[in-house]
């Protein structure tokens, strides 16, 4: 009887890993409805530059993905995808890259500071790199609006056994 709780407890708990990520929904096929059944209301919504919306969808700061789906202006889903990545941090370019630019990208931070000093607006995110190890992203902005810095910092705390967030 033990073992049937914990085996429903972990479908259960795989079920819901599943629908956060967008298992099931089909580019071309799914619609905005069946994109907010599956995986529910979105922290923040954009348009992007060729008219569709993007769809935000962040498991921060003790996750590390953060899934943008796009949705086309006929209301089907065109895209989903796992948007921290190293690829995408290496097409943040500093003195190039805007801020509407970094935020399409990567998606919204899961916090923002600002170093009045340095005059640097810096978003944080959680990520791992491709071998699976477990980073900080950094994103530092200058006031005029571009990324002047892309850092990033494995997380030393998680290997280490540390509990601390």
């Amino acid at each position: 009887m033990r073992l049937a709780y914990i085996s429903g407890f972990l479908f259960l708990l795989l079920a819901g890993c599943a629908s956060y990520s967008g298992h099931g929904l089909v580019p071309g096929q799914s619609t905005a409805k069946d994109v907010e059944a599956t995986m529910g209301t979105p922290r923040e919504r954009i348009t992007s530059a060729n008219g569709d919306t993007i769809w935000y969808y962040p498991h921060q700061p003790f996750g590390r993905q953060m899934y943008a789906v796009s949705i086309a202006p006929d209301g089907r889903m065109r895209s989903i995808e796992q948007t921290l990545t190293e690829q995408n941090a290496a097409r943040l370019v500093p003195g190039t890259t805007t801020r509407a630019q970094a935020r399409e990208l990567i998606g919204p931070p899961y916090e923002s500071s600002y170093f009045p000093r340095q005059k640097r607006e810096v978003w944080s995110y959680t990520m791992y790199n491709v071998a699976r190890q477990e980073f900080f992203l950094h994103v530092q902005f200058s006031d005029d609006g571009l990324v002047r810095e892309v850092i990033m910092i494995q997380d030393y705390h998680k290997e280490m056994g540390d509990t601390r967030p």
